[in-house]
């Protein structure tokens, strides 16, 4: 009866939104609404995990790096395994790209959809119990169903996501995403077990008074990002870097602001990658009226040519992102 009364007052689960808004989807046969409830289940698990990383032996590095070149955390590791297990038991997804391997997973030949995942992002934050998340991007197939994964599948533009989101293991557990009808955010009600819808259509600032940048490596930014950091400073505006890019983002998404990961002399390319967090960050962002670019394209319209291709990182509220693009 408590837990009947609980979700009244709290309303929409996800999995009730997902059945309702199910037209809403391109080819929509059910394939995509069971891998995002896929997804949000591999997340509870993944919650699970962090919430208790304290109490068991499942802190700190594992001792090894990841195909881009970060110390492995024994969280990273098993959230991989979470969200691979997860995507190949539901059968929805034919090839699974992770920020975790080397080259991608083949799970499904009969699957429609391709997966690309940062299963545990910001992770160095974990020993410290600061928010850290996931980000997915769901994209369609091109080749034939049924046969082998083709290049085409794999290295698609952010213009073609079909579906994208984040969630963020934080203060509360938050699952946000959009499949090009607007953004979404449903927050974990852990004593029910279920995500509720919490923040209906989210509409990010078309300003902002936040910067988000790591000012630590201000001496080898390239002079026009040391200008726009110097503009904010003028402009009386407030910084504010976790460290971790889920973190930050869902924060400049609800209050208005920007981030920014530049090119530096250590990383000429940037450090953030392409398929697995700027493209899915990119889309709710346009989704929720922001904007994306590499500082001078549309993070969108650039087409990889690797799974772990790195790129510049400007995002946030539109007015913002224009002006950092100006410099």
């Amino acid at each position: 009866m408590e837990a009947s009364r609980i979700a009244q007052s709290i309303g929409f689960t996800l999995d009730r939104f997902i059945k309702n808004n199910q037209e809403q989807f391109q080819f929509a046969s059910g394939e995509l609404s069971q891998l995002l409830r896929d997804i949000a289940l591999a997340s509870k698990v993944v919650n699970r995990e962090v919430n208790k990383a304290g109490l068991i032996d499942i802190m700190g590095p594992l001792g090894s790096q990841n195909m881009a070149g970060d110390d492995q955390q024994k969280l990273d590791v098993l959230a991989d395994i979470r969200f691979t297990r997860a995507l190949k038991k539901g059968g929805e997804v034919c090839a699974l790209i992770s920020e975790e391997s080397e080259s991608y997973e083949d799970l499904n030949n009969d699957g429609k959809y391709v997966i690309a995942i940062d299963p545990l992002d910001g992770s160095s934050n974990i020993d410290v119990n600061v928010s850290i998340g996931t980000i997915f991007s769901i994209f369609r197939r091109i080749s034939k169903v049924g046969g082998p994964i083709q290049q085409e599948d794999i290295l698609q533009k952010g213009s073609e996501q079909v579906a994208a989101g984040y969630i963020l293991y934080g203060s509360s557990t938050m699952m946000v995403y959009t499949t090009g009808h607007g953004v979404n955010g449903f927050t974990f009600e852990q004593s029910l077990g279920e995500f509720f819808l919490s923040h209906p259509d989210m509409k990010a600032p078309e300003d902002g008074k936040i910067y988000s940048i790591n000012e630590g490596q201000a001496n080898s930014f390239p002079e026009s990002v040391k200008k726009y950091v110097q503009d904010c400073k003028d402009n009386k505006m407030t910084a504010r870097y976790i460290g971790s890019l889920v973190a930050d983002f869902h924060r400049n998404l609800l209050k208005g602001g920007i981030y920014i990961y530049p090119p530096t002399a250590k990383d000429p390319n940037g450090k953030l990658r392409l398929m697995y967090e700027c493209n899915a960050l990119a889309f709710i962002s346009e989704q929720a009226g922001g904007m994306a670019t590499d500082g001078k394209k549309r993070i969108l319209d650039i087409q990889p040519t690797t799974l772990h291709q790195r790129v510049p990182f400007f995002v946030g509220s539109k007015k913002m992102v224009e002006r950092a693009q100006s410099f």
